[in-house]
């Protein structure tokens, strides 16, 4: 996925980045191969020399060299744990007390966070290296890092193509070898199809598993926090360092992360209705097809089943997202923080700060919100989308009673040029057409490579799409390592 990092360590070692995962960073580390002042300072160098062009970091924490030597004190008195020193990204909207989080707008251009996110937080309590923050769409609102106030981020793979959104510099960053991992967002796709369009994981957990205290809120029913990796080990073991009851968020979920049994033996379902959806690219298909074979050929079963309400998730999901949207972010005022622009009174403040800080996705997602929440349309709309989002859960409840992964391709293309879907917003919103059930129904989703196209002589990565019930992340991950080979 990278190239190998040209850093010597002390003792001569090259430090090679291409196959580092987490676990063998960790041995490395704790047998002194090199320390984590070096495994920091080597992914350092890569983001110097990538990151201009690339644009995956909005910036580069002025201490990770501090974290680094603080972790490094941890391995010293033996108390180290397994993501001690790991080199992460993370993205604009998560907070770290005393960092600035902008969620790539310019509504909080310059905005310092007073606190840190659980998430984060247990991360650095168990000594992992914060990088810097990692672009994304203005408030998660995007499929492809356009919409970022600070400018695109292009994917390593293909640098006229998008890296998917809204994770997208948390992507890019893995993708390029500027971090060995990241931590995204994900409302309707937002870690899933970048993971896909730059040849990552990406998980998305059940919703609750994970607590959104720190994570500037999207769609509040909908956000969840999860790991773009490497490898489905990596995903794992970042998600089970984040996950967990906390008090400071009424939705997380306490108990065992394994609160479904493991079993000998998984039946996947295949949803094959889907690839009746227009627009879904020819090649999108063939490596479905070839990823039902694989799965077969590795001794899974499969079964044809049928999610008779799927073809409405996304109009569901694009009426309840605004709704919430349009909610979650009134409180950006320009009275209590961020962007203030002065108007002849406390209105004018209030629209000219609103109308200059947001831009044109998010002022379109806030007035689409207002709307299907406004007398005489909530009844229409918003009702309407809350039970066909019940409808879309019942099936995936029924399915799951004979099956115990779904798969569906992660994407209906693979990444699309910059610039060729800015200016048309369905099209912008279909690429989350095969992602946003999980959201809406709250279950978890594992993308995972699963093949490539070519496109203007360029290798484009495709995705494969993992699905399983509530609390079953362990099947995701059984699943997918076995998919992969690892």
């Amino acid at each position: 996925m990278t190239e190998t990092s040209g850093f010597l360590t002390s003792n001569g070692m090259a430090i090679d980045l291409t196959d580092l995962t987490i676990d063998k960073a960790h041995k490395h580390l704790k047998s002194r191969d090199f320390s984590a002042m070096e495994l920091a300072d080597a992914y350092l160098e890569v983001i110097e020399k990538k990151n201009p062009e690339i644009n995956a970091y909005l910036e580069i924490y002025d201490d990770v060299k501090k974290q680094a030597q603080q972790a490094q004190e941890i391995f010293e008195s033996k108390e180290e744990n397994i993501v001690t020193g790991i080199p992460l990204a993370i993205k604009d909207n998560i907070l770290i007390k005393g960092k600035q989080a902008s969620a790539a707008s310019k509504i909080l251009e310059g905005y310092t966070a007073t606190y840190t996110a659980t998430a984060a937080h247990k991360l650095i309590e168990k000594g992992a290296v914060f990088l810097g923050r990692a672009n994304m769409d203005e408030f998660a609102m995007g499929s492809s890092t356009e919409t970022s106030a600070f400018g695109v981020t292009k994917n390593p793979r293909d640098l006229s193509r998008v890296p998917g959104g809204s994770s997208g510099g948390s992507a890019a960053a893995v993708a390029m070898g500027g971090a060995l991992a990241a931590l995204g967002s994900d409302t309707g796709g937002s870690i899933r199809q970048p993971a896909s369009f730059c040849g990552c994981i990406g998980l998305k957990p059940t919703y609750g598993t994970v607590s959104r205290y720190g994570l500037m809120a999207m769609g509040s029913s909908l956000d969840v926090i999860g790991p773009i990796t490497k490898t489905v080990a990596d995903a794992e073991i970042i998600f089970k360092a984040i996950c967990g009851k906390d008090k400071y968020d009424s939705t997380s979920i306490s108990g065992s992360i394994n609160a479904v049994s493991p079993k000998k033996e998984y039946i996947i379902g295949i949803p094959r209705e889907i690839l009746e959806i227009e627009g879904i690219d020819k090649d999108v298909k063939e490596n479905f097809e070839a990823s039902i074979k694989k799965f077969e050929s590795l001794g899974f079963k499969t079964k044809e089943i049928s999610l008779s309400n799927i073809a409405y998730a996304l109009a569901s999901y694009y009426i309840l997202m605004p709704a919430e949207v349009s909610s979650n972010l009134a409180r950006f005022d320009g009275v209590k923080y961020g962007l203030h622009k002065k108007g002849a009174n406390l209105l004018e403040d209030y629209l000219n700060t609103r109308g200059e800080g947001f831009g044109v996705e998010a002022r379109r997602r806030i007035l689409l919100g207002t709307y299907v929440l406004s007398a005489g349309y909530y009844d229409a709309y918003y009702n309407k989308a809350n039970d066909v989002r019940r409808l879309i859960a019942d099936d995936f409840e029924n399915v799951f009673k004979n099956v115990d992964i779904i798969i569906t391709p992660t994407t209906p293309t693979p990444a699309f040029k910059i610039g060729e879907k800015v200016n048309d917003p369905l099209s912008m919103y279909l690429a989350d057409i095969f992602t946003v059930t999980a959201n809406i129904v709250g279950i978890p989703a594992l993308s995972i490579p699963s093949g490539a196209v070519i496109r203007e002589e360029k290798e484009l990565p495709l995705g494969l799409q993992l699905m399983a019930p509530h609390r079953g992340e362990h099947s995701l991950f059984m699943v997918g390592s076995q998919f992969l080979g690892e």
